[in-house]
């Protein structure tokens, strides 16, 4: 576990906790948005597994000084957009979760029946795919059938904020657009709600919606307090942008485990493979590729990465032509579950093959940010990176160079810290106006 804490400020503070693929991250500020306590540690347990969610949330929690965790006023949860799990109305898990970058291209039929083509249901890569697979295994067969209406088909982060509720009914929309959420008009798409399971689908709440205080339980086991607000999050991706608060023409790169970009604009924009989510009342728009951080560490330890960035010279092209997926299946630039890896020839030297593996990653960044001006983004004029791969400098050059535009590395930005921003403007949205009083007639001068 890592941590960073500082501070002395009064008034409430807000909380961000953020789900990612490798682990779990914990931040804490104060009103002014001061960070005051950053906290990380890996999942306990596999990642697929939601009870390791709620334990590593609880370490990081009960790791918090007294005078920050019993000043908490509000908390918000994210997590990987399309990693879903089937459980009980009361929570349980029926098993565990598939993860965000499972295909299931044996749905793709059923897809085409239940959502319009060209939505973010529609990708056999999409959350809907998993929860049709969820729904024909024994667990969930008579919910398919509609004999089980207990059953309840859930993202990560809004099964994490079920547990901090004691209610399991809601979802976040962001988490739920990959599921069939149709935000703009704010219902499920295409034929969802007449299948005899949709009672299986959450009741979806908008991003910075405040559900309610811990549930004692939970209030307990965290070490929080009980008047602690509950506020509805987003995906790690979208609260990475939270954090960066970008400029008109900014893009925003996520390099974590997998490649994740962002841009606001003016008017949604659908595609395969694509998400358009509503954040602070502007449309943001996005993809994550499978390619990432993840296939560097098939080969790397951390320690190794930093040490052979160093002998890159990235003005000298490596000559090498990657593909860098670490399995089979790709979401975006291109959704296509059969697209395969190339990996191969490997050089003698590890320095040259890590070069050939993050050019390779830059090519996909770079025909990202194509493809969202082919689908009607606005010109990039600039990219804001975030997350671990943030902190290599090779890596924003070779990026630079493919890209045309100039990047900026923004490694100390978190999800976290964008949970908590979220968290904390709804802490300030819902405290009661102060009332003015009256003055006193007998005290007016003459």
């Amino acid at each position: 576990m890592t941590s960073r804490r500082g501070g002395n400020e009064i008034g409430p503070l807000a909380a961000g906790v953020d789900l990612g693929s490798s682990g779990i991250r914990l931040a804490v500020i104060d009103a002014q948005g001061q960070v005051l306590s950053e906290q990380a540690t890996a999942y306990p347990s596999s990642f697929n597994n939601p009870s390791s969610w709620r334990q590593g949330m609880v370490a990081l929690t009960r790791a918090l000084p007294a005078q920050l965790s019993q000043r908490l006023g509000a908390i918000s949860v994210d997590g990987t957009s399309g990693t879903l799990l089937a459980c009980h109305s009361g929570g349980t898990p029926l098993g565990p979760a598939l993860a965000y970058s499972l295909a299931c291209p044996e749905q793709a039929g059923a897809l085409a029946a239940l959502v319009p083509r060209g939505c973010a249901a529609a990708s056999v890569s999409s959350s809907l795919a998993r929860a049709l697979r969820l729904l024909a295994s024994p667990t969930g067969r008579e919910a398919e059938a509609g004999t089980d209406p207990d059953l309840l088909l859930r993202h990560q982060a809004d099964w994490l904020m079920g547990w901090l509720l004691g209610d399991w009914r809601w979802g976040e929309e962001g988490n739920n657009l990959r599921l069939g959420w149709d935000l703009r008009r704010q219902c499920w798409a295409g034929e969802l709600e007449r299948q005899a399971w949709a009672a299986a689908l959450p009741e979806v709440v908008e991003s910075g919606t405040v559900l309610g205080p811990l549930a004692p339980g939970c209030a307990a086991e965290l070490g929080l307090p009980g008047s602690c607000l509950v506020v509805a999050g987003s995906t790690d991706a979208n609260a990475a942008v939270l954090a960066a608060d970008p400029a008109p023409g900014d893009g925003i790169t996520v390099l974590g485990t997998t490649l994740v970009l962002k841009q606001f604009v003016a008017e949604p924009i659908e595609g395969p493979g694509l998400s358009c989510h509503r954040l602070g009342g502007r449309w943001l728009v996005g993809g994550a590729s499978n390619a990432g951080g993840g296939v560097l560490r098939q080969f790397f330890t951390e320690a190794e990465l930093e040490q052979l960035s160093r002998q890159i010279d990235p003005s000298r092209p490596s000559g090498l032509h990657y593909r860098p997926l670490p399995a089979k299946g790709e979401r975006f630039p291109l959704d296509d579950p059969d697209l395969l890896p190339i990996l191969e020839p490997r050089p003698v030297s590890d320095a040259l093959f890590l070069q050939g593996l993050l050019e390779g990653l830059a090519r996909i960044e770079a025909q990202g940010w194509t493809r969202l001006a082919q689908l009607g983004a606005p010109p990039l004029q600039r990219v804001i990176s975030l997350g671990g791969g943030a902190r290599n400098p090779q890596w924003r050059q070779l990026r630079q160079q493919a890209i045309a535009r100039p990047v900026l590395n923004r490694p100390g930005l978190s999800a976290a810290q964008g949970m908590a921003r979220l968290a904390q403007r709804a802490l300030k949205a819902s405290a009661p106006t102060p009332k003015m009083e009256e003055p006193d007639p007998e005290s007016k001068s003459p």
